[in-house]
């Protein structure tokens, strides 16, 4: 009984590899580029590489309202995102009081000059968003799709203990020059050891942290009997709709309060409501229509701040400002803990008086802390750094598992048959493929430099586009490689791959030098920089990596 339960824990251990082992692939690395993808951002958004520590606190009352009433007027809410290091400019957001379309617009921290408008969406706004949707937003297909992929990889990773008998002895066990199998082998079965916390709370944690879309209608089992907060308004659920789109399209992953927003409004109910407005905190103050002046905000994060320390206060949301129901909730980092903050303070925005404070429960504590471990929004470089170590591991986990499979085959086949030949394709698009879509997407980027658009195609989109080309381009490579030589024509394909990623890694770090100026001994030693120093060097690395291992497919297709 025990040697049959193991054996279909190997069938199930196959089999969920071998059909959700390239989406697993795609999705850990879009995850892990995400860990730094702030710092992306800065790289493929030049204008916002600015020093923080020549900034100075700016004065909310003084220099930012005035800036929003010149530009905001008539707006039903405006949000402002103060300066941080990993978000070096002020961003003030607002809906348009006629059409409900978010407007966002950034500001040097110390001149307050109007910042370009980013001509790209950066890693925040692609790469963050591949990983939980692949961008696949109509009727949460993408999200559906991960959070089945997510399940497998618990099931990948429950069978693989149980298939182990020597759990324990892999944990010890690394023999890189025994032959590319025995090598292959070993580093998948250490990495699944060693990881095994680390994939298994990052895979369950992302499942739970997007509970309301595998299951929109739970809050209705609890919350269906009871009437919305009073404060909470509702708009045309057209006009939504729009404002939801557009905020996914512009608004990058440093806000998530705010699509987190759009997305609540645009499944308005009344048990969804009160369940946002108790767990979260997240209400929507109607307006009295009584005229009034917006109190100085100033004073409000001072009182927040005393009783939380400095720079506790990361975002200022006015609704209705104006008016004199009008709320200016105060929103609170959590840089300084693993846990997600979403305590705020609200105070009023006719006289400046504080209304209520929200603090979460010890149940969504727990929560927020699960959440937080998946986020990633604490301020701890050397945290921050395992996490990124930890993801390049499950991809390595992920793609030497595929590996060991088709490698058995095609040593024991004379001649490969079509599945196996199938699975080498696959392997090498969903492996060096995506790798070489996301150089690719960094090449476009510093190609195009920031410019609106080319052939008449917005930039963002053609960022998008090569990053998609590529890889379909990668895709159909590998499929002509191995089919036209079905015994060793996958080891030509993962050596020219491995070239082609060589290149477009160096490509990427000299383009940033011609168009920026900024090269490793400018960000490095005279002008440092380590959000794009650090870029270039992991590209650098990679076309190192990957030049090694192309000679070394090359010597082996050769002998």
């Amino acid at each position: 009984m025990k040697d049959g339960f193991r054996t279909r824990m190997s069938l199930l251990h196959t089999w969920a590899g071998l059909i959700l082992s390239g989406l697993l692939f795609a999705i850990f690395w879009t995850g892990t580029l995400s860990v730094f993808d702030k710092e992306i951002d800065r790289w493929m958004m030049p204008h916002t590489r600015i020093h923080m520590d020549t900034a100075r606190p700016l004065s909310v009352d003084r220099e930012i309202i005035p800036l929003l009433a010149e530009r905001a007027e008539g707006a039903k809410a405006w949000t402002i995102v103060l300066p941080a290091e990993r978000r070096p400019f002020l961003t003030l957001a607002y809906d348009s009081a006629k059409s409900h379309i978010a407007q966002r617009n950034s500001f040097h921290p110390i001149t307050l000059e109007p910042l370009p408008a980013p001509n790209t969406r950066g890693a925040s706004n692609f790469i963050y968003p591949f990983h939980h949707n692949l961008t696949l937003r109509q009727n949460n297909i993408g999200a559906l799709m991960v959070g089945i992929a997510s399940m497998g990889m618990l099931c990948l990773l429950i069978s693989g203990i149980v298939i182990h008998r020597r759990i324990f002895a892999d944990f010890f066990t690394l023999r890189l020059l025994r032959g590319f199998g025995r090598a292959n082998l070993d580093i998948h079965n250490l990495t699944g050891v060693v990881l095994l916390p680390f994939t298994i709370v990052i895979t369950l944690s992302g499942l739970m942290i997007a509970h309301l879309i595998y299951f929109p209608k739970a809050p209705d089992a609890v919350f269906a009997q009871l009437n919305p907060p009073s404060v909470t308004q509702e708009r045309p659920k057209s006009k939504v709709r729009e404002a939801s789109r557009k905020r996914e399209q512009d608004v990058s992953s440093e806000n998530e309060d705010e699509i987190t927003d759009a997305r609540e409004g645009s499944r308005n109910s009344p048990a969804r409501s009160r369940f946002i407005a108790e767990s979260q905190g997240r209400v929507r103050p109607q307006a009295i229509g009584q005229p009034a002046n917006v109190a100085a905000i100033a004073p409000m994060i001072a009182v927040t701040e005393s009783e939380l320390g400095q720079g506790a206060v990361y975002m200022i949301r006015v609704s209705n400002p104006g008016d004199a129901g009008g709320v200016v909730a105060l929103r609170l980092n959590g840089d300084n803990s693993v846990s997600q903050n979403i305590d705020n303070r609200r105070f009023s925005t006719a006289t400046g008086e504080e209304l209520a404070h929200f603090n979460s429960s010890s149940t969504t504590n727990v929560f927020n802390f699960i959440a937080g471990m998946h986020y990633i929004k604490f301020k701890h470089w050397p945290l921050r750094w395992l996490y990124f170590i930890a993801g390049l591991g499950a991809c390595a986990l992920i793609a030497t598992g595929l590996l060991h499979w088709t490698q058995a085959r095609n040593q024991k086949q004379g001649s490969t048959g079509f599945n196996v030949s199938f699975m080498n394709a696959h392997n090498i698009a969903a492996i060096t493929g995506i790798i070489s879509a996301t150089g690719a997407f960094l090449v476009v980027n510093r190609l195009l430099n920031n410019r609106e658009q080319f052939a008449g195609i917005s930039s963002r989109d053609l960022e998008v586009y090569a990053f998609f080309g590529v890889w379909l381009a990668c895709l159909l490579h590998a499929l002509i490689r191995v089919f036209l030589n079905k015994q060793h024509g996958y080891r030509k394909a993962w050596a020219e791959q491995c070239w082609a990623i060589a290149l477009i890694a160096i490509s990427a770090v000299g383009l940033n030098w011609i168009t920026t100026g900024d090269h490793l001994l400018k960000t490095l030693f005279t002008h440092t920089y380590w959000p794009v120093a650090t870029l270039d060097l992991v590209l650098v690395t990679s076309a190192v990596m990957a030049i090694y291992a192309a000679r070394k497919l090359s010597v082996i297709r050769e002998s």
